[in-house]
């Protein structure tokens, strides 16, 4: 694979059809100031998506290949999701490497800066930015505390019933809104001055699952009520999606979300875009078309 031309920055972006893979590669081109690759494991699904950029294929299980889709890059944004795969962001360091890339934009998470966070998934967070640190590349960490986007989940009863059902509604999360974690992604792809930073990401203020329902549903215009479900209603619902590990994962986040560890606001997004953070009623009324609303003019 040859170097891409240009003068402009060539920046490998991967995780490009997920929530903040995607955004970053239309705010890179939006931008104007790169030349996009998105490395995937299906490029179809990436031309089927609309994503700008050129397609190519790379697993992070495979160490060559993966060398070779990043050959010619200047940058890369990584994300990763395997806590059972560390190996994925070792071949990710070493493969940047190889292929001479400077400078490594890893999506982590906020929980990785609180002691009383020792789930497997956490740890592993934590052990991939310890690897990026030693990696001798130049490096920026993106902390963000839950998306907004995960409200989503709850379309399909909101269309159907009005109802959201959630374990803990009181607990609040000061949740950010994936358009400005992709922001401030594009922000240190593009400036060196972002090297060796890290950016906690949060939302404007923490918001409980009850209260961000009630805002969803003056966006909808509609009055929508929130149920509460036990832990056991909650993990026989997480174990009809995901393995025991992550439902173990998502029981001890939803605990310490009840005990206020997820409350706190950071300015990581003013700090990263120059801008403060988008609330999550600008968030529902983007999204609202997906609950039932009507459709973003």
């Amino acid at each position: 694979m040859t170097r891409d031309t240009g003068a402009r920055p060539v920046v490998a972006v991967t995780g490009a059809t997920g929530t903040v893979g995607r955004l970053v590669a239309h705010g890179l081109v939006a931008d104007g100031g790169a030349e996009v690759r998105l490395l995937v494991r299906d490029p179809d699904k990436a031309v089927r998506a609309g994503l700008p950029g050129r397609a190519v294929a790379a697993d992070f299980g495979e160490a060559g290949p993966l060398r070779e889709a990043l050959r010619g890059a200047d940058a890369v944004f990584v994300v990763t999701g395997d806590p059972l795969r560390p190996d994925h962001d070792e071949n990710v360091l070493a493969a940047a490497r190889a292929a001479g890339v400077r400078r490594v934009v890893k999506l982590s998470a906020l929980a990785v800066l609180d002691a009383g966070a020792q789930d497997p998934l956490t740890r592993w967070q934590r052990d991939n930015e310890e690897r990026l640190r030693a990696s001798g590349l130049d490096w920026t960490l993106l902390r963000p505390r839950a998306f907004m986007s995960n409200a989503l989940g709850w379309a399909g009863s909101v269309r159907r019933e009005g109802v959201v059902r959630g374990l803990y509604g009181s607990g609040r999360n000061a949740c950010v809104d994936p358009r400005d974690v992709a922001d401030a992604a594009v922000r240190a792809l593009l400036d060196p001055a972002c090297a060796g930073r890290s950016y906690a990401l949060t939302g404007p203020e923490p918001l409980s699952p009850r209260e961000q329902t009630d805002l969803l549903g003056e966006v909808l215009g509609r009055r929508l009520e929130f149920v509460e479900l036990t832990e056991e209603q909650a993990v026989e619902r997480w174990r009809a999606r995901w393995p025991e590990h992550l439902v173990q994962v998502l029981l001890e986040g939803a605990r310490r979300q009840r005990d206020g560890a997820k409350a706190a606001v950071a300015d990581g997004v003013r700090e990263a875009t120059g801008r403060a953070p988008r609330g999550f009623a600008d968030w529902a009324r983007a999204h609202a078309e997906a609950f039932g609303g009507a459709p973003v003019s």
